[in-house]
């Protein structure tokens, strides 16, 4: 025991110092613009304090790998065929109470006192993000189909309602369909030709797409506005309330009719709902739809095509239902995300934006819903924890998500209850 901890321990210090060798140039050096130009500063106490956080967090990970090793090596041999047992029971209780604490603080959010106008915008951005990872999980998650150009059905539901609305007059809510339609419509129009292709090669394909939908909107100037975007985009309303001090013209005042005091942040709570609202709808929805036979089609045909074709399943059917899926969730959020801003442009919808949406679903766990929510919280408010340290906040972002991923490859919750199980009793089914 003593000469492993002494194996970790240098370990830990040769990593320290090649940590602070690397973050010199990066990190102990900072320009600072004054009278005579630019003058470079030396900052050789964060240099110290990266290899002090590289030593401590080396030693902790080895000794936390050779544990976690050791206690598989004490687990009992399984014999040939025979499945290691998981408490599924347990593990559906936790899941379902975890899953109801989150909804009860999400619904409660807005009334708490420490909530201001900072921590709703950050908790509607969240909620974007997890409706995406839904999509996606669709996708990826349960169907194991790779998709690296889902922004692509988030820019053309967030086009739809702005072209709609300030081309054809249309409000919110009659678009927000309209905009899911139409993602999944092209989600069915991308499926079709690629039916054939598998791993790496999807993935090409599906970032092609995601990359020919950016430059279409950044080129088609007539139509999406290009570079400019589209601007005057209506806000959502409630029953015909306008959140505006002075609403538009047919339109009458939530203060107005209510009689309650004006506030910037009825609107911010009112989008903040209509988000909750969204993934809450979406989750039960996949739900629903994983217990009925195309979500099991779904999951099988992730484990195996083949066997999926020998069983009867349609493969074809089975991807072109999860990628219009995927797709419509993809269009309920880019239609949302265009009615909170106002404003919409080709800079949005970069491969950046399916490259977090992707991680949300890789980090929370393939198929896992509750994982995606942990997922987004994480991608969302790690960096704005961080802002203040402006300067490295994306590299302790990305050093966390590395830790992660070796402490848990598979995921938060990789470990997902069955959706239909079979008794191990004769003539007995569950």
């Amino acid at each position: 025991m003593a000469t492993s901890v002494l194996n970790h321990a240098k370990g830990s210090v040769i990593a320290a110092l090649v940590a602070m060798v690397v973050a010199v140039p990066f990190i102990g050096l900072h320009t600072v613009s004054t009278d005579q130009g630019l003058v470079v500063e030396s900052r050789w106490a964060w240099v110290g304090w990266s290899g002090l956080i590289v030593l401590i967090g080396s030693f902790a990970l080895g000794l936390a790998r050779e544990a976690l090793a050791t206690r598989r090596a004490r687990k009992p041999k399984l014999a040939a065929g025979q499945k290691p047992r998981h408490n599924d029971a347990l593990t559906a209780k936790l899941t379902k109470g975890f899953a109801i604490g989150i909804a009860l603080f999400a619904v409660t959010l807005p009334f708490m006192p420490f909530s201001d106008r900072y921590i709703m915008d950050v908790g509607t951005t969240v909620l974007i993000y997890v409706l995406l990872g839904m999509g996606l999980n669709v996708t990826v998650g349960l169907a194991g189909l790779l998709d690296l150009g889902f922004v692509a059905f988030y820019a053309i539901g967030a086009y739809s309602f702005a072209i709609l609305s300030t081309q054809g007059g249309l409000g919110f809510w009659t678009c927000l369909p309209l905009s899911g339609l139409i993602a999944a419509l092209f989600g069915v129009l991308l499926s079709m030709p690629i039916l054939r292709l598998r791993g790496d090669y999807l993935a090409i394909v599906t970032l092609g797409f995601g990359e020919i939908t950016r430059i279409v909107i950044l080129n088609w100037q007539g139509f999406t506005g290009g570079p400019a975007g589209i601007s005057g985009i209506p806000r959502p309303t409630l029953f015909g309330m306008s959140f505006d001090k002075r609403p538009p013209e047919g339109l009458t005042s939530f203060h107005a009719v209510t009689g309650i005091d004006f506030s910037s942040e009825h609107r911010l709570i009112f989008l903040y709902f209509i988000a909750l609202a969204l993934v809450m709808v979406a989750a039960w929805v996949i739900n629903r739809l994983r217990a009925l036979p195309v979500g099991r089609a779904w999951e099988a045909l992730r484990e195996d095509e083949i066997a999926c074709r020998s069983l009867g399943i349609n493969p074809t059917a089975s991807k072109v239902s999860a990628y219009a899926v995927g797709g419509m969730l993809g269009g309920f959020a880019g239609c949302f995300f265009a009615a909170r801003q106002g404003f919409v442009s080709p800079e949005s919808f970069g491969f950046i934006e399916s490259a977090l949406i992707l991680a949300i679903v890789v980090l929370g766990g393939m198929g896992s819903q509750v994982g995606v929510v942990i997922a987004a919280l994480f991608i969302v408010l790690l960096p704005e924890v961080g802002r203040e340290f402006a300067d490295f906040r994306m590299i302790v972002f990305g050093i966390a998500m590395i830790v992660i991923m070796v402490w848990r490859p598979g995921g938060l919750l990789s470990q997902r209850v069955p959706t239909i199980r079979l008794s191990s009793q004769k003539g007995a089914g569950a």
